[in-house]
């Protein structure tokens, strides 16, 4: 505590070299970082509430989610190539 209030009355903060515009918080950068995250967490309570509500072993809540990773890569690329085809 007493570190910090130095750090503040002495004014040992303008020496500090500001973040990066890049790297804040509000970037995107960081934007995308979390929501990744959120994903993540958002996968974990699907993987609980599917073994533990729904009663399906946790061996078949990982095909699930392999089977929507497919899926979803498939999906994916085929836009993809479907978007590509139009701009040449």
């Amino acid at each position: 505590k007493t570190d910090f209030i130095n750090f503040i009355s002495d004014q040992e903060w303008k020496s500090i070299e500001p973040v990066s515009s890049w790297f804040g918080p509000s970037s995107f950068l960081m934007s995308s970082m979390s929501a990744l995250f959120q994903l993540s967490m958002w996968i974990r309570h699907c993987h609980g509430y599917l073994t533990e509500n729904v009663g399906i072993p946790v061996w078949g809540s990982y095909a699930v989610f392999a089977l929507a990773t497919l899926f979803s890569g498939l999906i994916l690329g085929l836009v993809s190539g479907a978007l590509e085809t139009d701009w040449l």
